[in-house]
């Protein structure tokens, strides 16, 4: 599999897809196994209903192979693609009955890594003409992690952490239950001695932000909710003030009230990183079919 990131684990990625098999074909696939007779081979087509960007071909591919290794696909694009609707995407062709019993998961994961990897790219956009990069979160479906932060890469957006093990995040909840900014950032000093961790921490306001500052340690600070909601828009000038306080001695992440409509003007400030759940806890799935004609 080409151009995959470090973090997808193919053995990994073909367990979590024979889980999603034996969930949905269970027993077996009653339906088509009492009308298609056994011996009937079948084309289908894979056709975009509505433009986006591309992504998970090189899952679906696995999929028919788990179904039935005498399957074959062949793609016209490629995951991180452009695609206009009414395109056609690719095909597979083989044992009707096998087709139909894969059909379902392989347009589940197409559709849900398109639609993160669209979005992604329409945020992207938003952004450029700056400098601030798109991150994604931790707010993916559970066991869809490596294939939901996958997605946000195809769309053109970074990845933050890919779990609690790859980077220290000190939040809200942290600072609170260790006792304050500086205690948790001593943890972490002496947590990430001689290992090539990270530390980000949280701040809330412009205090906790000189704390972090004067205390030192962190490589990165999340300003979270510092962009308002104005009646005019986004109200910056709070991240703009933090901004200038950092003067670039931390790299900077805004948090919070990141949306299509708010991302411009936050780019605009010069924030080195904009994070946003939006990218994969809330997916609109992209529309693509799959039709199944009968080899005469």
């Amino acid at each position: 599999m080409n151009n995959t990131p470090l973090y997808v684990d193919l053995v990994e990625l073909r367990e979590l897809i024979r889980i999603a098999l034996r969930e949905d074909i269970g027993t077996g696939d009653v339906t088509t196994e009492s009308t298609i007779p056994v011996n009937t081979r079948a084309r289908g087509v894979f056709k975009a209903k509505e433009s986006g960007v591309l992504a998970g071909i090189q899952v679906m591919d696995i999929v028919f192979d788990e179904v039935d290794p005498n399957l074959k696909t062949e793609w016209t694009c490629v995951d991180g693609a452009p695609i206009q609707a009414g395109q056609i995407l690719g095909s597979v062709q083989g044992s009707a009955r096998s087709i139909l019993a894969g059909e379902r998961l392989a347009l589940n994961y197409l559709q849900r890594m398109s639609g993160i990897a669209t979005l992604t790219r329409s945020m992207c956009d938003e952004l450029a003409g700056s400098n601030s990069r798109l991150l994604d979160t931790r707010k993916t479906a559970p066991g869809l992690r490596m294939l939901d932060k996958w997605s946000v890469r195809l769309g053109g957006g970074l990845n933050h952490r890919v779990g609690l093990f790859d980077m220290i995040l000190i939040k809200e909840n942290h600072i609170a239950a260790a006792g304050g900014i500086e205690k948790s950032l001593d943890g972490a000093v002496r947590r990430t001695a001689g290992t090539d961790l990270r530390i980000e921490i949280e701040v809330r306001s412009l205090d906790e932000l000189r704390q972090v500052l004067a205390h030192g340690g962190a490589h990165r600070v999340m300003l979270d909710n510092f962009v308002l909601r104005g009646p005019d828009g986004p109200n910056t000038a709070l991240l703009t003030e933090a901004l200038e306080i950092v003067e670039g001695r931390l790299e900077t992440e805004a948090s919070g009230n990141v949306t299509l409509d708010t991302l411009r003007a936050i780019g605009k400030t010069g924030v080195d990183f904009i994070s946003s759940g939006a990218l994969t806890h809330s997916v609109r799935a992209l529309d693509v079919s799959l039709l199944v004609t009968i080899d005469r």
